[in-house]
């Protein structure tokens, strides 16, 4: 039996029993939102159903439910609870045909309804960035679009570039063909530099079916710049006689390509190629004069110079020459400490020997011979020690 039949039997078997009291109360129920592709639940509730079941129909008037009975061959649709004055259903993979007003009715008399609007949110899809697909000169503007499909309501988009956020410069709503969900579309334009080479632009979603989650996308920008250059000379301090490079440094995007070697004041160039080294196989004093090289891209060029002084050649001490440096130091000092000690023990003799002789000479002035004058002398070293003489 169709549920409309058995719905209006019902409604003429509430008639025929007589509920027709003023005060019977109405059916509660209440609005859902729920994200497509989650679950919602369908509560109904009466405090006096007067021996009635309750139902549950869709948007399109189909019974679900009457009561424990399952009127619509939908396996989504599950009962959660059945009691006299409760009626409680639920649908698991709600799709956006699932939007709409739901009616709980108990068949009295009259038919007392109440209504559920279930709300479907779309779910919008992840963001795509349009315009960064070539590289961007510097001082040039960037036009960038980021487009999301499939929201409900239309969702919002906002745009960051690295952690400073961008305005947008317009925005798009367009309804999809299925007439239910949004695509949104929103402009940025601003003027790249060269540090914005590499730099992350993000785009991001808000809405309300994220709940507290994000969907965005992040694109990194490539932008072109003139080329720097800068030269540097290995060994750092050259000298004549010796290996020297010249190592001509371009930065840019895109690099430098090509290098043009010249020598101020010499007419011809002294090379141009894709390599960046100038060699000196062997330096001479001639080679010292001010060297220019000029790197080139697709940017533009850039000049850098490097004066060059060759040195005269100097030999490099080694560590055995070192080491007999300090061994000759250590023997200078040696010979210097023997040398102090002789002079300072010569002189210690010497004025001892000259006291020795002085005592030896005592009495002989007055001494008619030499054996008085011994004497004499032998005498006067055992004599008071008052009348020495001492030879300094």
């Amino acid at each position: 039996m169709p549920p409309s039949v058995l719905s209006l039997l019902l409604l003429l078997l509430g008639a025929a029993n007589g509920n027709l009291s003023r005060d019977e109360s109405q059916p509660t129920t209440s609005d859902e939102t729920v994200v497509a592709g989650g679950t919602v639940v369908l509560k109904c509730q009466v405090e006096d159903p007067d021996d009635s079941s309750l139902q549950w129909s869709n948007p399109a008037q189909q019974t679900l439910y009457f009561g424990e009975k399952r009127a619509l061959r939908d396996n989504r649709i599950q009962l959660q609870r059945s009691t006299p004055n409760e009626l409680t259903i639920s649908i698991t993979d709600v799709v956006l045909a699932d939007e709409g007003e739901y009616t709980c009715s108990i068949f009295t008399m009259p038919v007392r309804t109440a209504k559920a609007l279930v709300t479907v949110l779309g779910i919008p899809q992840k963001p795509q960035i349009f315009g960064h697909e070539q590289p961007i000169d510097e001082e040039k503007i960037a036009r960038l679009t980021c487009r999301s499909s499939g929201s409900k309501p239309a969702a919002q988009l906002r745009w960051k570039k690295g952690n400073k956020e961008l305005k947008a410069e317009g925005t798009e709503v367009v309804e999809d063909p299925n007439g239910k969900t949004f695509t949104v579309s929103s402009r940025v334009e601003f003027r790249v530099t060269k540090e914005d080479n590499d730099a992350e632009v993000t785009c991001t979603v808000d809405h309300e079916s994220l709940q507290n989650s994000e969907r965005s996308t992040t694109q990194k920008l490539q932008v072109h710049y003139k080329p720097t250059a800068k030269i540097e000379p290995h060994p750092l301090y050259p000298r004549e006689g010796e290996k020297l490079q010249l190592q001509c440094d371009g930065q840019g995007n895109p690099v430098p390509q090509e290098f043009l070697w010249e020598k101020e004041g010499s007419d011809a160039p002294l090379q141009l190629s894709s390599d960046s080294i100038l060699i000196f196989p062997f330096l001479n004093k001639s080679d010292s004069g001010t060297y220019v090289c000029t790197a080139t891209s697709s940017m533009g060029s850039v000049v850098a110079k490097y004066n060059l002084d060759v040195s005269d050649a100097s030999p490099v001490p080694s560590t055995s020459s070192t080491y007999h440096a300090v061994i000759g130091g250590v023997v200078a000092v040696i010979v210097f400490l023997l040398l102090s000690l002789l002079i300072v023990l010569g002189h210690y003799l010497i004025r001892h020997k000259g006291t020795y002789l002085t005592h030896e000479a005592k009495g002989s002035d007055d001494a008619p011979d030499a054996d008085t004058a011994i004497i004499n002398a032998e005498g006067g070293q055992a004599g008071g020690d008052d009348k020495k003489e001492y030879f300094i």
